[in-house]
């Protein structure tokens, strides 16, 4: 079993860096065991799972040690006091926001399971949760036809950040999902890596703030 990229160990939490291609948790069949947190139980026996990636999705994930501190973590995302950001490569050329403005962009758009389609979701004004992405531009690529985006989601829907870009018609490069053709194939995997985790430490009140450099 491959060696886990260990960020940060204490105690009561752990943040580890996962690669592209791996799952958080267990999926269904015996070839979908193997996973972040199976790999994290086998050096942390405690390690509990507080919040997940996409498989496609690199980078920082934050673990707890025990009950008690998944149960602090897990009311800290839900209350918003963790701090995330991504970033990630859209198809497509975005501006930056002009001098004078705010510089961060904001997606508001409702997210629904779509149920004929699942585990894909939709954007559904009527049936969808709130779910709110601020985004900024990070830098022009040298790439015709794409942007370098910092991301910031406000909530924790299922795909949400995949689902909000494509909305916009900005699909995340190499996105099996929800990208077309051509945005699919122009990498060979999905371009979104979560950079930063800040927060307050449950047990102790010290801040934290983990990052993980993008590795395309």
């Amino acid at each position: 079993m491959p060696l886990l990229q260990v960020i940060h160990e204490d105690a009561g939490l752990l943040v580890l860096d996962k690669p592209s291609g791996l799952l958080c948790v267990p999926g269904r069949g015996a070839d979908k065991q193997d996973c972040l947190s199976e790999r994290a139980r086998q050096q942390w026996p405690d390690a509990l799972v507080v919040h997940r990636l996409d498989m496609s999705t690199s980078g920082l994930v934050l673990m707890a040690r025990g009950i008690e501190m998944q149960r602090a973590l897990s009311q800290a995302f839900a209350e918003q006091r963790v701090d995330k950001r991504y970033e990630a490569v859209v198809d497509g050329l975005i501006a930056p926001a002009s001098m004078g403005e705010d510089e961060w962009q904001t997606i508001d758009a409702p997210i629904a399971a779509d149920w004929p389609r699942r585990p894909l979701r939709i954007v559904d004004p009527v049936q969808g949760k709130p779910s709110l992405t601020r985004w900024r531009v990070k830098a022009p690529m040298s790439e015709p036809g794409a942007t370098r985006l910092e991301l910031a989601p406000q909530s924790g829907r299922t795909h949400q950040l995949r689902v909000h870009l494509a909305h916009i018609g900005h699909a995340i490069l190499g996105d099996a999902l929800y990208a077309g053709e051509s945005a699919q194939a122009r990498a060979p995997r999905l371009l979104l890596h979560a950079t930063r985790l800040e927060l307050a430490h449950p047990f102790t009140g010290a801040p934290l703030r983990f990052e993980s450099p993008v590795p395309f």
